[in-house]
């Protein structure tokens, strides 16, 4: 039976409900069990009749005291349902009404659930998340303020349309880099907020870079390069990949792993201190995406070893898709020979394409071991690099 006696009383004086009365009210009545009365005394005109209206409002039930002016009951309905989430637990799977609350908090149940498809923690989690935030937190750059724009010299025209072509083609590239994870991040639970974090530095990262290397190609004044079919190709399997864990391994394992080898390459033989600079901090932040997809992968592959075979699968399959595709763009291939040899000479193409086919060497080298460090054999590591589109990313 609910008691009937008080359990708690509130002395509101000429508080009046719409001047905060009611914080305090819900306060008191959060410490009541279900059934049991909060006494109140209240001077404020007309009280009655808007507590009143209140209390129908939170579903209570309210009361004058009889003989006693300035004085009422309301009867305490128990405390919301509430679900219960751990601040420092991360849970193998998150609940739909969970919803947009954060890791931590306390739920009314009863809620709206959520339409998030990526709630299984084995399905997006990584190792050293808070790490690869926190750095990429840190060394956010801005292309206004830390790139030397009046350094920028007067390059000859074969060498800056040269540069420009390879900002094109850098462009596009990050366009697709950035587009994947921003496809992905509405579909991760926020219970697992450090993936959600760590994407979303992805998303600005490339976003950036986006932004600088545009601004390169037009800072010569011989405009953007050509953009080819087999690089947009490329792209689009990259795009159109459903499953998260395929889609991180192709991009942030395989091809940014590739574009680390690429940037590094373009800043050691940058004809200017602007393109030298613009390499080497969007090298620094592909260095944390591939983090990412490496940790990621590592904690995949420890529950479900087996996984290796199906991104082996996956390389492969995109492989075929792309058959049609000879190799790298002749655009960029060639601008990358004259971007090398600094100029057109027939013993500066020479040395351009030496550096050039080092290059890919370089990438093929590199492709394997990170393979081999994220436990494929040899033999797997190489064939997979091999099958690894010509196009880099």
């Amino acid at each position: 039976m609910p008691e009937s006696a008080p359990k708690r009383t509130l002395e509101l004086e000429d508080l009046a409900l719409h001047e905060g009365a009611t914080a305090l009210l819900r306060r008191s009545l959060a410490e009541l069990r279900e059934g049991q009365w909060l006494e109140v005394h209240a001077d404020s005109p007309e009280f009655f009749e808007r507590l009143a209206a209140w209390c129908r409002k939170e579903g209570l039930t309210c009361e004058p005291r009889q003989g006693d002016a300035g004085t009422y009951r309301i009867q305490a309905s128990g405390k919301a349902p509430l679900a219960s989430t751990s601040p420092t637990e991360i849970a193998e799977i998150a609940e739909p009404a969970w919803g947009l609350s954060p890791r931590g908090a306390r739920v009314e149940r009863g809620g709206p659930e959520f339409g998030f498809t990526l709630r299984e923690k084995r399905e997006v989690w990584a190792r050293e998340l808070s790490s690869i935030y926190a750095q990429a937190a840190a060394n956010q750059w801005s292309s206004a303020r830390d790139i030397p724009w009046a350094e920028l010299p007067k390059l000859s025209t074969e060498v800056e349309s040269a540069v420009a072509q390879i900002m094109t083609f850098l462009t596009e590239n990050e366009f697709a880099a950035l587009y994947v994870p921003a496809r992905f991040i509405p579909r991760v639970h926020p219970h697992y907020r450090e993936v959600v974090e760590v994407l979303a530095m992805q998303v600005a990262d490339e976003a950036r870079h986006a932004e600088a290397f545009t601004r390169r190609a037009e800072a010569g004044g011989v405009g953007l390069g050509t953009s080819a079919i087999s690089g947009q190709l490329s792209l689009k399997t990259l795009l159109e990949e459903p499953d998260f864990t395929t889609a991180t391994f192709l991009l942030c394992v395989m091809g940014e792993g590739t574009f680390l080898t690429l940037l590094k390459f373009l800043a050691e033989n940058a004809p200017d201190p602007v393109t030298a600079t613009l390499a080497r901090l969007a090298h620094r932040d592909e260095a944390r995406h591939v983090a990412f997809g490496t940790e990621h992968m590592r904690y995949v592959f420890e529950r479900e070893p087996d996984k290796r075979q199906a991104m082996a699968a996956a390389v492969e399959r995109r492989s075929q898709m792309l058959a049609s595709i000879s190799g790298l763009s002749p655009y960029v291939h060639d601008a990358l020979v004259i971007y090398a040899a600094a100029g057109i000479s027939v013993p500066q193409i020479r040395d351009g394409a030496r550096r050039v086919l080092e290059l890919q060497r370089e990438m093929d080298r590199t492709r394997r071991e990170r393979l081999r460090s994220l436990g494929f054999e040899a033999n797997a590591a190489a064939q997979m690099s091999a099958y690894h589109t010509k196009n880099f990313m």
